[in-house]
């Protein structure tokens, strides 16, 4: 997943549009598992190879809503698996291939980003 929408997300639509992967599921959405818009981390690309930083946080109006997250890698299947028994993340499960975690496809990610960033959910862009 790379980002994040979270609780300070005013449901304003700003950022579905603008990613161009179609990972980011409106608040009403049967697959979301959140009250807010929901990025979908078996699909989020952060925008590799289609732009320099994600297209969603250029888009979104509100400071905080958007948050970088850990890479949907191999390295990080465990947190996604945690994450989608909790209930914070609502992964995909294919017929034949099971939960689609990092294992069972990995996404691009901007390995620029400080790990300390993604640990915090830390905002992205410029506010």
């Amino acid at each position: 997943m790379a980002v994040m929408i979270t609780e300070e997300c005013i449901n304003c639509d700003a950022c579905a549009p603008e990613c161009p992967v179609a990972a980011i599921l409106e608040e009403d959405n049967e697959k979301n598992p959140q009250d807010t818009f929901y990025v979908k981390p078996e699909s989020c690309v952060e925008c590799v190879g289609h732009a320099d930083e994600p297209r969603c946080v250029e888009a979104c109006p509100t400071e905080g809503a958007i948050v970088w997250d850990m890479p949907y890698t191999v390295e990080f299947n465990d947190y996604f698996k945690e994450g989608n028994e909790s209930g914070t993340y609502k992964i995909r499960e294919h017929k034949k291939k099971g939960l689609m975690l990092p294992e069972i496809k990995e996404q691009a990610f901007i390995a620029d980003i400080a790990m300390s960033d993604r640990e915090s959910h830390a905002n992205i862009g410029n506010f």
